[in-house]
Order: structure tokens, then C-alpha cells, then sequence
């Protein structure tokens, strides 16, 4: 067991002593070699960075890949708090490309989203990024162009703390997450577009059909099955692309290749888990092995001992571990929708390994993830529409129906909305899909709580809500109803103002939603702690508030970070305009 004291004490004080005789042992300044098979780690604070294409190996199958300085995943950079940083950028590929520094907090200019923030990087030339280092912690980078990050086009960042850290740790371990598809990813995108169910391949079958009827009955089934068909929507939609697709990676390895992490027993070890994916989603656990959590998004938070923890796309979380016995242990990383996992290994020496477990049974979509928390079952697994209430399953695509409601409950309207969440909930105590009801700890969103005190307890002076909306038979996804090119302006955010915004999910899929340049807190009844994070899960149904400090003068993206999602439409542009006062100085 990783205790409060030993986390927060124990590592503060031995870091500082350390720090102060220039004693820090090799881990703690750079990451050791056999800890991070797959990954390539640079650091300092000038850089040279190459984007090309190169030929890349996953599972021992040959591929195309668009590699940073020929690796994938991209190298692991290594910062330091409070550094000035040169990092020059050059574009070999064909085509324009770009780097975006995940949740790192520097000026507009240096954020590398073409369109918003710069034009990006031609081919043949070289983008210089300069800004300084004013946080700590676990963080990415990845490309803001085309689809190339689904290629390959991502790295891992870690920013050693200029002060002691408060997180106690004997070693380190980074574990990249993500998905790899030798298809084409326009290709992919293409087959989305045409159907988006046609990459699902988790669908119900005729014995899942016996198994529920032997269960429910005949009529209930019948039903249920009759009105998911005229909502056009299917229990098992997931992920838009599954295990069918995609192989799942850690640090650029496939489950065969058995990627391991060293360690000794008694050693605390902090992971630092990283979500680069495309679009997958993973549940994270390492059976037999408790973890705390120390950090979510690269901000410290007050430690949560869990069993599982669910991880978005683009997200991360730093936990440690204290194995205790000389054998070895199974990271195993499940996809969301049980269709494929990735996974490594922790273990005292190379080549040890531990039983993998079986994929546990897919999880079902209910009527809370429609939003109709307040018309029949609630839960997760077959579940039938309740008849109370608006009739969902009528309403097809523009119906007046739809519109009238729309209108009467003041949702976004048009051919981008298919569906609404007549009654949003709150679901920040729920761990996510597939979590719900297992015989361990899972980590939910409530728990969370920031180790520091938040630096602004303001209220907030304004609110504005946000809707999340799409129309899966036409693979269209939206703010709004609104495609990003079909938006009249940005959203406005006035400088120096404490903002409350509202994220409503009217899809049947969770969003990780991201926000550039700024972090936010999430209002999850943390009172002065409430979690500072740059990307939020919103649940399908579900409604939750975050709260925005208006720090960031400039232009900043802000989309669902799934990728095909955000290539869809699902993307706007945040606005910081500059103060009257300061503009007029």
C-alpha cells in the first residue's frame, strides 16, 4: 500500500535533499533505457525535430508510419519547470504538418494548429517554437494536420517539477497508449462517413437475441429491439472503430511483443499513462496490484487509491505502484467496447510475464446513455425505452416532432441532430462504460481532487451552455448542430473573466472534449479543490460543468479529440479577446 505520507512526504523531502547536492539518481533526471523500450527520450532545451514518413513494424507486420526524428511513438521530450525552450520543426512529409505541445501552456502563436494559430509547416521548411516552461508533469504532443496522428505522428512529454515533487517514487515507467490501423486513415474516414455503424463490428447476434429473450421475455424484447431500430441507434455503439480495426499499442508494441517495465520489490513506481489514441478509449488495471493515483492531466491531485481507471482519448494519469513480490504483473489496458486490448508487463527482470485476462463481456448502451435517465432503466445491459414521455424511437431524422421539441426545450436544431437528452444527468460518479458493476474499485471523476489549493475561487460572472450533437447516419458531429465550418464566429471568452461553461452530450457516445491554452476546473463538488484538467469525458446523456479562468489572450481550439470526430465537424474555435483597459495601454 502506497500511503498519503509516503507520497507526499517521503518524495518532497528526499527530492529536495537530493536536488540540493546534485544527487538526483539517473531515472529521476532521464528516463532509463530498458524502461522505456519503444521510446526514444531527448532532452534539454533546444531541440531538432524531424516529421517524415517511414516504414514501421507493429506486431511484425511492415507499415507506413509519419514518425518524429524516425520513431513511433514520437521521442519522449524531456523538460524542465521554468526553462526557456527552442524547439525547431522540420516537415519532410508531402504535405503540411504540425505539432501541438497537449495541454502545455505557452502563447497562441506556439500552440501549432494550422488555421487558428499558425499556418503550419510546409513541406521542406522548418517551424521554430519558442515559449517557456510554466508548469510540471505528464503531457504529449501529436499533429494538428490531416489525420497523421493517426500514422504514428505523436510523443510522450514529461516536465520535471523545478522544485522538489511532491510525488514520492523510486521509478519511472511511460506507457504510451494508442491504436494503429494498417487501413489508410482517409480511407477509414471514407467508410465512416459512408455508414458510420460499418466499422462497428460488436453488433448483437442471434444468440444474444435467444440469451435476452430467455431472460426477458419474448414481448419485452421485441420491444426494446423495435425502438432501438427506430431511433436508428444500436446498444452496441461503443466505438465507431474497433479491435476488428485497430491493434492496440503500448509504446509502440503490440501484446505479443510483451512490452516490460523493470522493477525491484518494495520500489514505488510511477506510470505515467498516456492516451494518444485516435479514438479508443481503454480501462486500465493491474490485477493483483492497487495503484494510486497521483496526477490526472499532468496536475498533481490529492492521492485516490482504485483497482481501475477509465482513460480518454488524450488524456493521462500518473499512479504508482509498490509491488512487493518478485514476480511479475499484467498492465492490462482493455478497449472500452472489450474488442481488443493492448498491454505490458511489470516485472523484476526481462523476459518474465503474467497470465493476461480474458476480455470481460462488451458493455451495453441503456436509455441513460439516450439521456432518459428518468424514463426506465437506468443502468447499463438491455433495457427497453419506457413509454412515459416523448417518444423517442417516432421521431426520425428533422421530424417536427424532433423540431417541435427541440424548440420546446430550447435544444439546437438541423440535419447535424438526430437525437436529444430530454433529461441530462450528472454522471461524474460513474467510472464509465463497462465499469459500472464490478467486484473492485474503479476511479470516477468525483473523486478527484486538486493537491493545491484552486488559484481562482471566483464564481463565476458568466454561463454559457454547449451541446454535444451528431447525426451517426450521416457521420456528422457537432457543437451546437453546427459543423465547424458552418459556424458564424467563435466563441467569446472576455479576458480575465471566471466562466461556467455547460456541456451537454446528446450523442450516444462519451466525447473526450479538449480545450487548448487554458486549463479548467471541473465542478465535481471539490469545493476549493476541484480538478484542474485541459480534456474532459463527457458520458453519453450526461450534463456537467466546468469552470474557465480567461487567462489566454488568443485564438484556441476546442474539439472532442476523437479524431474522426473532430475531422467531422466537431471542433470550434475559443476566442480570448484582450481587455478594453489593457488593449488601450
Amino acid at each position: 500500500m502506497v500511503t498519503r505520507r509516503e507520497l507526499l512526504l517521503s518524495g518532497a523531502a528526499t527530492g529536495a535533499a537530493l536536488a540540493s547536492q546534485g544527487l538526483l539518481p539517473a531515472w529521476a533526471r532521464s528516463a532509463r533505457p530498458e524502461a522505456l523500450a519503444g521510446l526514444r527520450e531527448v532532452s534539454g532545451s533546444t531541440f531538432d525535430l524531424e516529421i517524415a514518413r517511414s516504414r514501421v513494424s507493429i506486431d511484425g507486420r511492415a507499415g507506413n508510419g509519419i514518425t518524429v526524428n524516425g520513431s513511433l511513438p514520437a521521442p519522449l521530450l524531456r523538460w524542465r519547470e521554468g526553462d526557456d525552450l527552442t524547439l525547431r520543426v522540420t516537415n519532410r512529409l508531402d504535405e503540411d504538418s504540425s505539432i501541438h505541445w497537449h495541454g502545455i501552456l505557452l502563447p497562441f502563436q506556439m500552440d501549432g494548429v494550422p488555421g487558428v494559430t499558425f499556418p503550419g509547416i510546409r513541406p521542406g521548411e522548418t517551424f521554430t517554437y519558442r515559449f517557456a516552461l510554466r508548469q510540471a508533469g505528464t503531457y504529449w504532443y501529436h499533429s494538428h494536420s490531416n489525420l497523421q496522428e493517426q500514422l504514428g505522428h505523436y510523443g510522450p512529454i514529461i516536465i520535471d517539477p523545478a522544485g522538489p515533487d511532491p510525488v514520492g517514487y523510486d521509478r519511472e515507467h511511460v506507457l504510451v497508449l494508442s491504436d494503429w490501423t494498417f487501413m489508410d486513415p482517409h480511407h477509414l474516414f471514407a467508410k465512416l462517413k459512408k455508414k458510420g455503424h460499418s466499422l462497428n463490428f460488436q453488433k448483437r447476434t442471434v444468440a444474444d437475441l435467444v440469451d435476452d429473450v430467455a431472460q426477458q421475455g419474448l414481448a419485452s424484447v421485441a420491444s426494446e429491439r423495435l425502438r432501438w431500430g427506430r431511433m436508428r441507434m444500436s446498444a452496441t455503439d461503443i466505438a465507431d472503430v474497433t479491435g476488428a480495426t485497430y491493434a492496440y499499442l503500448v509504446n509502440g508494441h503490440g501484446p505479443a511483443d510483451n512490452w516490460t517495465g523493470l522493477f525491484e520489490p518494495g520500489q514505488r513506481v510511477r506510470l505515467r499513462v498516456i492516451n494518444a489514441s485516435a479514438m479508443s478509449f481503454f480501462n486500465v488495471r493491474i490485477p493483483g496490484l492497487p495503484m494510486t493515483v497521483v496526477q490526472a492531466d499532468g496536475l498533481n491531485v490529492q492521492p485516490v487509491e482504485t483497482d481501475e481507471f477509465q482513460i480518454g482519448v488524450a488524456e493521462t494519469y500518473d499512479v504508482v505502484v509498490r509491488p512487493e513480490q518478485a514476480r511479475a504483473f499484467s498492465i492490462m489496458c482493455e478497449a472500452m467496447d472489450r474488442s481488443g486490448y493492448a498491454r505490458a508487463t511489470l516485472a523484476p527482470r526481462p523476459g518474465m510475464q503474467a497470465a493476461v485476462p480474458s476480455l470481460r463481456e462488451r458493455p451495453l448502451l441503456s436509455m441513460k446513455d439516450m439521456g432518459m435517465a428518468h424514463h426506465g432503466h437506468s443502468g447499463h445491459g438491455a433495457a427497453a425505452p419506457d413509454d412515459r414521455g416523448m417518444d423517442h424511437g417516432a421521431m426520425g431524422h428533422d421530424s417536427k416532432a424532433m423540431a417541435d421539441a427541440m424548440q420546446a426545450h430550447d435544444h439546437p436544431a438541423g440535419p447535424g441532430v438526430a437525437n436529444l437528452a430530454m433529461h441530462p444527468t450528472s454522471r461524474l460518479d460513474e467510472p464509465g462504460a463497462g465499469l459500472e458493476d464490478l467486484q473492485h474499485r474503479a476511479l470516477t471523476y468525483s473523486q478527484l481532487r486538486s493537491l493545491e489549493r484552486n488559484p481562482d475561487l471566483r464564481p463565476p460572472g458568466r454561463t454559457m451552455e454547449l451541446h454535444l450533437t451528431s447525426n451517426m447516419e450521416r457521420y456528422m458531429w457537432s457543437f451546437d448542430g453546427l459543423q465547424f465550418s458552418a459556424v458564424d464566429g467563435p466563441i467569446v471568452f472576455h479576458e480575465g473573466e471566471r466562466l461556467r461553461m455547460t456541456l451537454v452530450n446528446d450523442t450516444m457516445m462519451a466525447h473526450p472534449i479538449h480545450l487548448h491554452g487554458m486549463f479548467f476546473q471541473l465542478v465535481n463538488g471539490g469545493g476549493d479543490h476541484k480538478p484542474s484538467k485541459h480534456t474532459i469525458i463527457v458520458k453519453p446523456g450526461e450534463k456537467l460543468a466546468i469552470d474557465v479562468t480567461a487567462d489566454a489572450v488568443g485564438d484556441w481550439a476546442f474539439h472532442c479529440h476523437l479524431l474522426y470526430h473532430m475531422h467531422a465537424g466537431m471542433f470550434q474555435v475559443v476566442s480570448v479577446r484582450e481587455s478594453p483597459q489593457r488593449s488601450s495601454a
